[in-house]
């Protein structure tokens, strides 16, 4: 049966994952739980019903007790039967039902689902962002404010339907008691409350500015260990150890200082709610004690009132934390949202189409970027592949040529001009359509940390072993992929990479990523300094590989090192984001320009300085 309840709430249903969060803290919360507010109001009534139904028990003891100060034993249940049985009805029945369904819609369908629901819509909302939006934040803080914000606002939302909501029935309770007794006795209890309401003013905004820096700085650290973590082969290599120990101390030292602030504001709330705990109790007894001498109070209703009153002093102090609790996630929510609920920087236009490719031309019409700035990068590019022709960009280092892979994929939007794929202006097309018609090897290449076969695969997830296999012997990485075994005794395609690949050597991720487009098979392929990890000898060898990869495909291939692409059919001499030659590598060659001094600079042996003033490699 609760295997069937749990599924009442479905974390994984779809929703527009393109719209943007709010970006204040309750609507942003309200945002997020808004599919399960029917279970939301289900609990509050619940709630209800259990701090109703422990009141009562309370009562009965002032019941109970009078009942027997004023019964004879042999006229208790002859009198008294129908009430003592509704009484043990209640403790017996009614109390267990609502306190199991209380845990049961909490538990069952509100906790687990919700945390999942949001984390899981924080994350795809967060993918959508631009690649810029991720190279400017440390990872582990991206990834600590998504898996935070999803407990966090399940939490404020269950306490303050559940928690405040029994503990208000309790002291409500106990100023209807104490006042159809009497004033007097009901006064202690009306300033206490008054009081706790002012010291929850007192300390409530302090407590959420101080959870606000706590977050921070949990968030800071984490992203600092993870960063020194994910480059630990640069922190050793170049001995940096000492410096990322001391980063760390710091982030903690932060950390621990912003969490004592706060411990030090909950230990002066807590020394003067104890003192006003104290006087309750004993205005309350003290009342109690004189009414009962004049007759105006019975001993059961003095006995349930100093039972409430103990009851509500207990709580006082949970429901502090309580609160205080809240505020944290509070803070954890604000620390999230200005992460998370930003605009996409690249979204599909409305009425984005699919893209299609049945030749495969592509063409930068009058294309300006200028990574926001005035000028620079590239300016009024005008160039044309045509379908099946294997195009090669050259240029010093900032000649822009990586910013124009960038752009054909669309990274980044262009500032000016159009870039047409068939035809098709790739700004009307949808991302992942695009994408998918491109394959690209990059020169720094990562992979996932799953297995090789996964790796192999990712850009066509129902290909067949055998597939898997023909792409990874043509991109000569079968050899060493037979050799591999992972920590957990995987092997060959079983085999995990390590986080980023960090298991391979550069090559061979350079060969799996190699094998990847080669089984994507896409009909534009985008080469940027694919072989650059290759040793010349791997290079050669796998060189009818890319013959393969490139038989038929529109090719736009970048290198630095000439020897790789100067058999292309054209090749397109960059300099300060204009194109400056074009032509055949012979052509180039006898026109002893830009293309002719590189090559002879590289052909010579040794690496020259600057061929021209460029700008700086940021750029690219």
């Amino acid at each position: 049966m609760l295997r069937r309840l749990e599924t009442l709430v479905d974390p994984f249903a779809p929703f527009d994952e393109t719209e943007m969060p709010p970006t204040s803290v309750g609507n942003f919360s309200w945002h997020y739980l808004k599919p399960i507010r029917f279970w939301l109001v289900f609990l509050f009534v619940v709630s209800i019903g259990v701090g109703l139904l422990e009141t009562s028990l309370y009562l009965l003891i002032g019941w109970f007790v009078d009942l027997l100060s004023h019964t004879s034993p042999d006229r208790l249940l002859a009198e008294n039967s129908w009430r003592l049985a509704g009484a043990g009805a209640l403790i017996l029945i009614g109390r267990p039902i609502f306190q199991t369904l209380h845990e049961i819609v909490s538990n069952q369908i509100i906790v687990p689902q919700s945390t999942t629901m949001i984390r899981w819509r924080t994350h795809l909302y967060t993918l959508g962002h631009a690649l810029s939006y991720f190279q400017a934040d440390f990872a582990g803080r991206l990834a600590n404010r998504i898996t935070q914000a999803g407990p966090s606002i399940r939490e404020i939302a269950v306490t303050l339907l559940d928690t405040l909501t029994y503990v208000g029935i309790f002291a409500i309770a106990a100023l209807g008691l104490f006042g159809s007794i009497s004033l007097w006795l009901a006064l202690p209890m009306a300033v206490w409350i008054a009081g706790y309401v002012l010291l929850l003013r007192y300390f409530v905004p302090r407590a959420q500015v101080r959870s606000l820096a706590n977050a921070e700085a949990r968030s800071v650290t984490v992203g600092r260990i993870v960063d020194s973590y994910t480059n630990i082969l640069t922190v050793k290599l170049f001995a940096r150890s000492r410096e990322e120990r001391s980063a760390v101390h710091d982030s903690l030292a932060w950390w621990m200082s912003t969490f004592l602030d706060t411990l030090r504001l909950i230990t002066g709330v807590t020394a003067m709610l104890s003192v006003m705990n104290s006087l309750l109790l004993f205005a309350t007894a003290a009342l109690s004690l004189m009414l009962w001498s004049r007759g105006a109070m019975s001993a059961g209703e003095a006995a349930a009132g100093l039972a409430l009153v103990m009851r509500i002093l207990a709580m006082s102090g949970w429901v502090m934390q309580t609160i205080r609790g809240v505020y944290e996630n509070v803070g954890v929510i604000q620390e999230s949202m200005s992460t998370i609920a930003r605009p996409h920087g690249l979204v599909d236009r409305a009425g984005a189409r699919e893209l299609t490719v049945p030749r495969g031309e592509v063409r930068f019409d009058a294309v300006a970027f200028h990574y926001g700035k005035r000028s620079g990068i590239i300016d009024r590019l005008d160039l044309t592949i045509r379908a099946g022709e294997r195009v090669g960009l050259v240029g010093p280092s900032g000649a822009g040529k990586s910013t124009i892979s960038s752009l054909l994929l669309r990274l980044h939007d262009v500032e000016g001009g159009r870039i047409l794929i068939d035809g098709q202006d790739i700004a009307g097309v949808t991302q992942d359509s695009l994408r998918s018609a491109i394959g690209v090897v990059t020169q720094d290449t990562s992979l996932l940390h799953r297995s090789i076969r996964e790796n192999i695969a990712y850009g066509r997830v129902d290909a067949g072993e055998a597939q898997i296999e023909a792409a990874a012997q043509l991109a000569h990485a079968d050899a060493f992929i037979a050799e591999l075994e992972d920590h957990k005794g995987r092997r060959g395609l079983d085999a995990h990479a390590g986080e980023r690949g960090v298991k391979l050597s550069g090559g061979q991720r350079q060969r799996i990523a190699i094998a990847r487009v080669i089984l994507k098979n896409a009909p534009i392929l985008v080469l940027d300094e694919a072989t650059s990890a290759l040793d010349s000898e791997v290079e050669a060898a796998i060189q009818d590989a890319f013959d393969v990869l490139m038989a038929g495909k529109t090719v736009l291939a970048i290198a630095h090192r000439l020897s790789t692409i100067a058999q292309l059919d054209r090749l397109i001499v960059l300099d300060r984001g204009r194109i400056v030659e074009e032509g055949s590598h012979s052509e180039l060659i006898a026109r002893g320009g830009l293309y002719a001094r590189l090559w002879k600079r590289q052909s010579g042996g040794f690496i020259g300085g600057p061929v021209t003033t460029v700008q700086s490699e940021a750029a690219e």
